[in-house]
């Protein structure tokens, strides 16, 4: 092959190699940026008491919007809270549209393969509820019943794998509409976290709500985005200290009245 050639073509592949690595994504720092930028954005609920509702004075309220400003206080910056429904709040991460979701998130394999979790940070089961009366203490006493769930919860998707056909699933958008479904008896019964269950009968007593049977025990997490291990070391660090030094059962005695079970 005459030099000029081989010349040619080795300058050739030297660009080519170059343009290649130019267009590789870079390693976004999630955790940098918050410090950089001062603020920490979260994902949070909106209509899923008492992790996160609006108050009376209109602003953000619950566990959720108090483990946010923890975790934004021990970064030392500040917090932008930013509403998320069930289905809209992992995709919020995904796009980068929030640094971290704290919004009552269960895990599971699903889920995994998206994005990483912290260690857990609160307490969370979800079972079936409906009339104290009402004659149902497994999943096979729903048959021809019908439940509410809403789309895209833990509840909806650990629901679904255990029903049978005969039940009739009724999703709805976010937990307000669920919770309305149930209260104005166009669902005979709804599936949902116990703490919600707990909450509603405070807010109302139209149709009470009693457990059932418990679907699954699953605690809430943070989300983080893959790849992102020094936030989700940082996270994992505030929550061990929370843990430790009391704040987290503050928390927790302030929102769901109850101790932090001590295998969180």
């Amino acid at each position: 092959m005459p030099k000029q050639r081989r010349n040619f073509l080795r300058s050739l592949f030297a660009g080519a190699a170059l343009f290649a690595c130019a267009t590789l994504p870079v390693q976004a720092d999630v955790l940098a940026d918050i410090q950089r930028n001062g603020t920490l954005r979260v994902a949070v609920p909106q209509d899923f008491p008492p992790f996160g509702s609006v108050g009376t004075d209109l602003k953000p309220q619950g566990y959720d919007i108090d483990m946010a400003s923890l975790i934004a206080k021990e970064l030392g910056v500040k917090v932008e809270l930013i509403p998320v429904s069930s289905t809209n709040r992992i995709p919020f991460l995904t796009t980068g549209k929030a640094d971290l979701v704290i919004s009552s998130l269960g895990k599971n394999a699903e889920r995994e393969k998206v994005i990483d979790f912290s260690d857990a940070y609160a307490p969370f089961f979800n079972g079936v509820f409906g009339p104290a009366d009402a004659a149902v203490s497994a999943v096979g006493d729903l048959d021809g019943k019908t439940v509410g769930v809403t789309r895209g919860a833990v509840e909806d998707l650990e629901l679904s794998k255990i029903a049978s056909p005969k039940v009739t699933i009724k999703r709805f958008e976010d937990n307000n509409a669920t919770i309305s479904a149930y209260l104005t008896g166009q669902v005979q019964f709804i599936a949902t976290g116990n703490v919600v269950a707990a909450a509603v009968n405070d807010m109302t007593k139209l149709r009470g709500l009693s457990a059932k049977f418990l679907i699954k025990n699953s605690p809430c997490y943070v989300g983080v985005a893959k790849g992102e291990a020094a936030l989700l070391a940082r996270v994992n660090a505030v929550i061990a200290k929370a843990k430790a030094d009391g704040s987290l059962e503050q928390i927790a005695q302030r929102w769901l009245k109850a101790p932090l079970p001590t295998d969180l």
